[in-house]
């Protein structure tokens, strides 16, 4: 009886992520060899990576539409850089403003919500009467992409167990390469089989019906309970707990979790909070090789087709001929969907060894990578025919490789870690709206730089900030891989 009430005893005051990393027991004693997911945990994974690959369809698809969105309202050089920026824009306001409204209304009310505004905005695009509707749907796109950011993250991170959090958060964010692959490829069969100035329209429309079955499917998963638990909803938090953890045979059979000894108040969760003394360096570990990043990975994923066209020496045809604009985008669509294999590539390498090797050296490392890989492309200047189009494949190819293994992949994974519960959705959302400022601004820059500056002199400042984000990444480092998500920052 002692011996009973003694292991009763160790199993009160446990918290989610204990429950979350026990590994189950067989009847005759013996202990599983790995903590297996449930169905609900595989559930809220898929719907949160669903986000993701939204994101990167609609962000990416628009480098394959631009051109015949800039035939149909007639855009100049500046109206091109607010449309690549404009939903980029809407990610930053939707990160920054609506991200932290996770930490006030729980992630699941916001995780469904998101998705609806998504819904709606994106129904309003593909049916854009002028281009200053179109700029503004964009924007609202962005603004529900903005807030999956940080919720999606959230979502996975507290309701699965510690050991594998590193490669399934980023197996969910390497939805955005495939949704950059496979936005591509919807452009390039739709222009394939649809070879009209509208066709834009119908690249947009294949994403709504998708859409509509992630947003119900997202209304029957938990809550999070580390999320109830902070807030002193202590048995709603047992009930979701026990609810994610179903499994047949039922395991464990019984919650029972510790009570916060201190609620968490309203100055708790002030914005302020992450410039304070304890919260400030993994703000900026989160946010500024972040910005860094983005500076790259969205000039580089957005306009690729549009380099490669110029590249291929098609990028001064008459604007009038639409025949001749269809069949360069065509042929960019190609190219841009060769090297966007490469973001698929490496987000596997970083599935494979986030929890091994760590999330600081892949992000240093991948930094490093990233700058090769401009500085190839960079160099393809000083050569013609073949060769310059080589290196500019090639240079391309390892960048987008090393982005996703590295950057890209890591500053994603440690801005939903290195943050206490109860400002987890604020930290990480002010990092994902502040990367996205270098976003927003290379989108509206780039196609202006491009034709003031040139392409080799573009890559070469982009060779600096990848060389920076390795440094700031190094002086501010915080390692995240493998520890309970209820201690870290705490």
């Amino acid at each position: 009886m002692n011996e009973m009430r003694g292991i009763e005893a160790q199993a009160k005051g446990r918290s989610v992520q204990d429950y979350i990393d026990e590994s189950p027991i067989w009847p005759d004693g013996t202990q599983v060899g790995a903590t297996p997911m449930t169905a609900m945990q595989w559930r809220i994974w898929w719907l949160a990576a669903a986000g993701k690959f939204f994101e990167g369809l609609v962000v990416f698809m628009t480098g394959v539409a631009m051109p015949l969105i800039s035939q149909e309202f007639g855009m100049n050089a500046f109206q091109h850089g607010i449309v690549g920026a404009a939903s980029l824009a809407g990610i930053l306001v939707g990160a920054l403003f609506l991200g932290g409204l996770a930490d006030h209304f729980g992630r699941k009310t916001m995780f469904i919500v998101e998705m609806a505004l998504f819904i709606v905005f994106l129904v309003l695009l593909s049916l854009s009467p002028s281009y200053f509707w179109l700029v503004v749907f964009l924007f609202g796109v962005g603004l529900a992409l903005g807030c999956d950011y940080p919720t999606a993250h959230l979502v996975i991170s507290e309701s699965i167990p510690s050991a594998n959090r590193g490669r399934l958060v980023l197996a969910a964010f390497g939805f955005q390469a495939v949704g950059a692959l496979i936005g591509t490829l919807v452009g390039y069969v739709i222009l394939a089989n649809l070879p009209e100035v509208t066709a834009w329209r119908w690249m947009y429309a294949t994403a709504i019906l998708p859409a509509i079955a992630v947003v119900i499917g997202r209304l029957f998963v938990t809550e999070s309970a580390p999320w109830l638990l902070a807030h002193g909803h202590k048995e709603k938090a047992e009930r979701e707990t026990a609810r994610l953890l179903k499994r047949d045979p039922l395991y464990p059979k019984d919650v029972e979790l510790a009570s916060k000894s201190k609620p968490v108040s309203k100055a708790d969760r002030h914005p302020l909070k992450l410039f304070d003394a304890k919260n400030r360096r993994a703000t900026i570990l989160a946010s500024v090789p972040w910005f860094l990043q983005d500076l790259g990975t969205y000039g580089i994923g957005m306009f690729t087709p549009t380099i490669l066209a110029a590249a291929l020496g098609h990028g001064t045809v008459h604007v009038h001929d639409l025949t001749d604009i269809i069949a360069n985008d065509e042929r960019a669509a190609q190219g841009a969907a060769l090297i966007d294999v490469l973001l698929i590539v490496g987000i596997i390498g970083a599935v494979l060894l986030a929890d091994k090797v760590g999330r600081i050296p892949l992000q240093i490392v991948g930094f490093v990578g990233c700058a090769a890989g401009l500085f190839v492309a960079a160099l393809s200047s000083y050569y013609t025919g073949t060769t310059h189009m080589a290196l500019i494949f090639a240079g391309f190819m390892l960048f987008n490789f090393m982005t996703n293994l590295g950057p890209n992949a890591q500053t994603y994974l440690l801005a939903g870690e290195v943050f206490p519960t109860h400002i987890r959705g604020m930290g990480a959302g002010f990092a994902a709206g502040f990367a996205k400022i270098g976003a927003v601004t290379t989108a509206f820059l780039f196609p202006i730089l491009l034709h003031e500056i040139g392409t080799q002199a573009l890559l070469f400042i982009l060779v600096g900030t990848s060389l920076v984000g390795a440094v700031v990444t190094y002086l501010f480092r915080i390692e995240t891989t493998g520890k309970n998500l209820d201690e870290i920052g705490d």
